[in-house]
């Protein structure tokens, strides 16, 4: 699969995130998916932990809504929490995955087998707006740089799902 980027516009500046679809294609494409069809602009980041990270994705802006769908966990032993931004699915248990998701400030090894890592922040000056996020901040738009089709034809028949409860909620 080609090499795929987001850019995530914020109120405090730009993240570029390395995704991982070759690793974890599920996950990137139902992101992809969501991001492509503007379900994250004008989300705010609804959680934020200093020395932790900061969690948005939540159109409810509590930390308790979704896109309507939970899909599995995602986890390749190569993919871990070792390190300051890293993309990863916010989620309430096992297979409880749908729109939310957290960035790092640090190292959150404890998280491994937990939460699926499906991206990377590009270098220290994105993590430098990850880590000038507030609680409250909003996430302008999510563009995707790259190839989608490959992702997005893994996971169609998810996509097909996810896309009419999508839908239904319009």
């Amino acid at each position: 699969m080609s090499t795929l980027r987001a850019i995530l516009k914020t109120n405090k500046g730009e993240i570029r995130i390395d995704l991982f679809p070759d690793k974890t294609p599920n996950t990137v494409a139902n992101f992809v998916n969501l991001a492509e069809r503007n379900f994250y602009n004008g989300l705010k980041f609804h959680r934020v932990i200093a020395d932790f990270m900061i969690q948005g994705g939540c159109p409810l802006g509590t930390g308790t809504g979704g896109p309507g769908y939970k899909f599995r966990d995602e986890f390749d032993s190569s993919l871990k929490h070792n390190k300051p931004g890293i993309l990863s699915m916010a989620n309430a248990g096992p297979g409880t995955n749908g729109s939310q998701f957290f960035i790092t400030h640090v190292p959150t090894p404890w998280l491994d087998g937990k939460h699926s890592v499906f991206g990377a922040v590009v270098d220290e000056k994105d993590q430098a707006v990850v880590n000038s996020i507030a609680q409250g901040d909003v996430m302008e738009s999510i563009t995707i740089e790259g190839d989608t089709s490959g992702v997005l034809a893994v996971a169609k028949p998810f996509l097909d799902e996810w896309n009419q409860i999508l839908d239904s909620k319009k």
